[in-house]
C-alpha cells in the first residue's frame, strides 16, 4: 500500500510542530491539516500529489499549508484534475522555452492540446495576519465565564486593526473583571477599543460557547464582492501567454478560483460576463466597516473575454474541487470539447 503524504504520521507531526503555538501564531490552515473533520480534504490532496512527479509534489506540498499559498496550490491541483477529467494528460509547469504555463494538456499521442494558466483571487497577505490577530483576542475572551456575545463598536469609515498580543491579554483581563463585576453592563471601553454586549428585548444574547463569552470579531475581509479584479488578472495571463499559444496553434484557457474570504463565486463571474446589474457585500456580525462602492444600474459593468482566450474554467472551493467551464463565444480558438463539457458540473458546491 502506498504511503499517504498526509496520513496519520503527517497529522501527528503537524500537531507536534504547531499545536502548542497560540492560535495567532498558527497558519489559518491548521485545522484542515489536522482535524478529523477535514480528513477527506487531505485524502484529495494525497490523490492529486500522487499524480505528480515526486520533486514537483514535494515542492507544492511544502507550500500547501501556508496561508498565502494554500488556495493557489489547491486550485493548481484542481485545474490538473479538470484537465484529466476532460480526457487529456496534464503536465505541470512544462518548459516551453522562456515560459512555463501552469499546465500543458497533451493528447493521447503526446501532442500539445491546449495551455492552461491558473489564477487565484484572494486577499492580501496582511489580511491573513489581521485575521490571526482577531482570533487571538477571540481565544482569550472565550475563557471568560460569562455567556454573552461581544462585538466591537467600530467606525463606518475605517477598518479596525487587531491589538498586539500584549494588549489583547490586557483587554481580556479587563473584560473579565467588568463582566463578572457588573453582569448588566452593556458597553466596555478598554485600551482604545469599545466593546458592546449584544442584547435583545429579553436580555443579553446567549453565547454559542455556553457559559463562556463569545467575541464576534471583525472579519478582516468585509467589503464589496467584485469579480472585476479577477478578470483583470485573467487579461494579464492572456497577454503573457498568447504568443506561446499561437506558436503551438492551440487554445489558451485560464482556470480561476476564489479564496473563501473574498466571497466571489461563479454567480458573480456570470453576472459580470452577462452584464447583469448586481451588487453584494461580504460582512459578518462583527464588522462595523464594510466599505462602499458605486454602481450605475442603467449601465452595469460587463466583461468581454479577450479573443485570444478560449474560455474560463471556474474552480469550486469545496472538495472535490470540481470545475465549471465558461467557453468564450468569440474566441479565436474554441475551448476543447472535453473542457466545454465541464459546464455540466455547474451544480458542484462553490
Amino acid at each position: 500500500m502506498e504511503q499517504r503524504r498526509f496520513g496519520s504520521d503527517f497529522v501527528a507531526a503537524h500537531q507536534a510542530a504547531h499545536g502548542g503555538r497560540r492560535r495567532e501564531q498558527r497558519q489559518l490552515t491548521y485545522d484542515i491539516a489536522v482535524d478529523a473533520a477535514f480528513a477527506h480534504w487531505r485524502t484529495w490532496y494525497d490523490e492529486q500529489f500522487a499524480l505528480l512527479p515526486p520533486a514537483q509534489g514535494d515542492a507544492l506540498a511544502r507550500r500547501l499549508w501556508l496561508d498565502e499559498h494554500f488556495w493557489p496550490v489547491t486550485f493548481e491541483l484542481a485545474a490538473g484534475a479538470a484537465i484529466r477529467a476532460s480526457g487529456y494528460a496534464a503536465v505541470y509547469e512544462q518548459d516551453h522555452g522562456k515560459l512555463t504555463p501552469d499546465w500543458t494538456a497533451l493528447t493521447p499521442e503526446g501532442q500539445v492540446a491546449f495551455l492552461l494558466e491558473v489564477h487565484t483571487d484572494q486577499p492580501t497577505k496582511e489580511t491573513f495576519g489581521r485575521i490571526r490577530g482577531w482570533q487571538a483576542l477571540e481565544r482569550r475572551i472565550a475563557e471568560i465565564p460569562v455567556g454573552v456575545v461581544l462585538i466591537l463598536q467600530g467606525s463606518r469609515h475605517v477598518a479596525l486593526r487587531p491589538p498586539d498580543s500584549g494588549t489583547a491579554k490586557k483587554i481580556a483581563r479587563e473584560l473579565r473583571s467588568r463582566l463578572l463585576g457588573s453582569p448588566g453592563i452593556a458597553r466596555i471601553q478598554s485600551h482604545g477599543y469599545t466593546f458592546l454586549v449584544l442584547a435583545n428585548r429579553f436580555g443579553p444574547l446567549a453565547s454559542a460557547k455556553g457559559i463562556y463569552a463569545q467575541f464576534a470579531a471583525p472579519s478582516g475581509v468585509a467589503g464589496p464582492v467584485d469579480a472585476s479584479r479577477l478578470t483583470r488578472a485573467v487579461e494579464e495571463k492572456v497577454n503573457k501567454y498568447t504568443a506561446l499559444a499561437d506558436r503551438h496553434d492551440v487554445p489558451l484557457v485560464v482556470a480561476v478560483g476564489s479564496h473563501r474570504f473574498t466571497s466571489v463565486d461563479l454567480d458573480d463571474l456570470d453576472a459580470l460576463l452577462n452584464g447583469d446589474p448586481t451588487i453584494s457585500f461580504h460582512f459578518n456580525i462583527g464588522d462595523g466597516y464594510i466599505g462602499s462602492t458605486s454602481v450605475n444600474p442603467a449601465s452595469p459593468a460587463q466583461w468581454i473575454m479577450p479573443p485570444n482566450l478560449a474560455g474560463l474554467v471556474w474552480l469550486h472551493n469545496q472538495p472535490p474541487f470540481g470545475a465549471t467551464a465558461r467557453p468564450n463565444p468569440s474566441g479565436t480558438r474554441s475551448m476543447p470539447t472535453g473542457l466545454r463539457e465541464l459546464a455540466a458540473t455547474a451544480g458542484n458546491p462553490g
